[in-house]
């Protein structure tokens, strides 16, 4: 599979540096007391390596003048560096293995920290945005970089640590000889400009095969899970799965191999050339030590300062272009935080009336979904009134679902507008306007928690309120199915966990339908919930949830003519607009398509 790959410039790579100043403030608000010891634990092993080439030095120097001496020369002064030099070592061993705790520490509360904000970030977006196949992308590369950017902080650290290390070391070069310093960029510049072009085209190979990533991972996760077993074995469909993740990650191992060998064999060559600077190098400070210039002891200390600052000067300049490949990576982070819902609060936004007086009012709503020319919804007017209950009746595609979700203003209305109580409903504060509408999907989540934990969703913060949630159950009849669970309300629910039980396709409709009756909403929404219930099932549901609710405005979905009779209302909605409006008995009397599709389903019953 051949891909065009845009690879990022240098300029984009010095740009993206941009990014470490609000990054490393992250890793401030991450906690302010590891970060001050971090830093300053770097700060004192920064100065370690010269101390420790100087207390060299001074060792052999010391060993060689002693050895020109008699036998009973005083050899305090050796033996006082000699445990000098240990101490040191045994403090930089020791400084060591508490940066790289603290770093371990540090790097896993700042993973934790922005995993916690992209979650928020996430729920705060609008939902059309999880419908378009770019947010995605963006989503996953900045999901990526929640648990990457623990090692781009390592990187940043150790640099400055290594920078002040690397002033020490040049300090002393340049005492000696400036020329050593030009021979020391010379050795190491041409890897650096090696490594950064080619963590521009990684950085821009993995960019652009993120789609294909993503595919990746969903083949995987298709492929081995208890959602998707029965389908595997019943269709035979581990061959196709298993074929086309090889496919593609097959392409991407061959375009990553040719970067990957590329980069290999330039940077042999360059560390060749690099090494042929240093020992052009050492060979001349041994010709000034043979003349008697400097000292063994000093040619041991340039020798070692010089090798150390090679070292070192490649860590940092290969760590630079890391670090501003991480940057570039960190820009999808920041990217998908900067985000911003098109529906949200604003200080003028208003309160919901408490109670509702009028009801809600679709004036010529229209409206398309993101990326489409085709109106799911159009010219479609009614009036919802407080303490009504309207049925939604139609054929699939219809607009049933999609109305629902412009009542509960998930999505805004295209053309036309939607009113609560007389005003438009995009005045009002989105986030009181949910807390009063209660819907059930019917693709709700069967999530893997406890059976209290999955009935309080319906309203979280009463999660801890245990009475509550069994009187919803009892309300939704969950409780029949609870109290057959080993752990009742504490039995974890689903098989991805140890000890969880699975439940049927009518158990879980239950459950979720508790959901409903935890929020003490104002207008509750049954999206087709009891789909997988039989039809005696489910005209006890929606008749114990007609009589529940009386007083409270509701909208019920439903296939089943003999459950949606029971509605104050009937809206028949073709093409998403309103084609018949009625009770049942007088859209039986109308004879349209309504009563056309009704005796079609009573014949099925006969």
């Amino acid at each position: 599979m051949a891909r065009r790959k845009k690879k990022a410039s240098f300029k984009e790579q010095f740009k993206a540096l941009k990014n470490l100043p609000p990054f490393l403030k992250l890793v401030w608000e991450t906690n302010k007391p590891l970060t001050v010891v971090n830093i300053l634990l770097r700060i004192v092993k920064a100065a370690l390596p010269l101390l420790m080439l100087w207390v060299g030095k001074e060792i052999i120097d010391e060993v060689i003048r002693l050895i020109g001496e008699s036998g009973d020369a005083d050899k305090y002064y050796l033996w006082v560096m000699v445990g000098l030099e240990f101490g040191l070592a045994v403090l930089s061993d020791v400084m060591n293995r508490w940066i790289i705790l603290i770093d371990s520490l540090l790097g896993d509360l700042f993973s934790n920290k922005s995993s916690v904000e992209l979650i928020r970030k996430a729920a705060e977006l609008d939902l059309f945005m999880f419908e378009d196949a770019n947010f995605y992308d963006k989503l996953e590369r900045a999901r990526r970089q929640t648990i990457g950017r623990t090692v781009l902080m390592s990187q940043v650290l150790y640099q400055m640590q290594d920078f002040i290390t690397i002033l020490f070391l040049a300090a002393g070069l340049i005492a000696f000889s400036p020329w050593l310093i030009l021979i020391l960029l010379c050795a190491v510049i041409p890897s650096f400009l090696n490594e950064t072009y080619f963590n521009s085209v990684t950085y821009s190979l993995t960019r652009n095969w993120t789609p294909q990533r993503r595919e990746l991972d969903y083949l995987r996760y298709i492929g081995a899970s208890d959602e998707t077993a029965k389908e595997i074995k019943i269709f035979n469909l581990a061959d196709f799965i298993s074929g086309r993740f090889k496919e593609i990650s097959d392409n991407y191992y061959e375009a990553n191999k040719q970067v990957s060998l590329k980069r290999a064999v330039w940077g042999s060559l360059l560390s060749m050339a690099g090494s042929l600077a240093y020992y052009g190098a050492y060979i001349f400070i041994v010709v000034q030590t043979v003349g008697g210039v400097i000292t063994v002891g000093m040619l041991t200390f340039l020798a070692g300062s010089f090798n150390r600052l090679r070292s070192m000067l490649q860590a940092i300049m290969g760590r630079f272009a890391k670090i501003a490949e991480g940057s570039l990576y960190l820009q999808d982070y920041f990217d998908f935080m900067a985000l911003t819902p098109q529906i949200g609060v604003t200080d003028k936004s208003l309160p919901v009336p408490m109670p509702i007086q009028q009801g809600f009012t679709f004036e010529n709503v229209g409206f398309k979904y993101p990326n489409s020319e085709i109106w799911a919804i159009k010219n479609l007017s009614f009036h919802l009134k407080a303490g009504e209950k309207l049925a939604l009746v139609g054929e699939n595609g219809a607009g049933k679902t999609t109305l629902v979700k412009l009542l509960a203003r998930l999505y805004e209305p295209t053309e036309g507008r939607i009113l609560l109580d007389g005003i438009d409903l995009r005045l009002y504060n989105v986030l009181d306007l949910r807390k009063e509408i209660g819907i059930i999907f019917q693709d709700y989540v069967r999530f893997q928690m406890n059976a209290a934990e999955n009935i309080a969703i319906g309203q979280i913060d009463s999660v801890a309120n245990r009475p509550r949630i069994k009187e919803s159950a009892t309300k939704s009849l969950a409780d029949t199915v609870i109290d057959g669970l080993p752990a009742q309300y504490d039995q974890i629910l689903g098989k991805r966990f140890e000890s969880g039980v699975e439940l049927s396709g009518g158990q879980w409709q239950k459950i979720a339908l508790a959901r409903a009756y935890m929020r003490d909403a104002q207008l509750l929404i049954l999206d087709e919930p009891t789909s997988a219930l039989d039809a005696r099932a489910e005209h006890e549901v929606f008749l114990r949830f007609s009589e529940l609710i009386q007083g409270k405005s509701a909208v019920l979905i439903s296939h089943r003519f003999s459950t949606v009779r029971m509605a104050d209302r009937i809206l028949f909605l073709e093409y998403g607009a309103v084609k018949e409006s009625g009770t049942h008995d007088e859209l039986v009397a109308l004879g349209g398509k309504y009563a056309e599709l009704f005796q079609l389903q009573a014949q099925g019953y006969v």
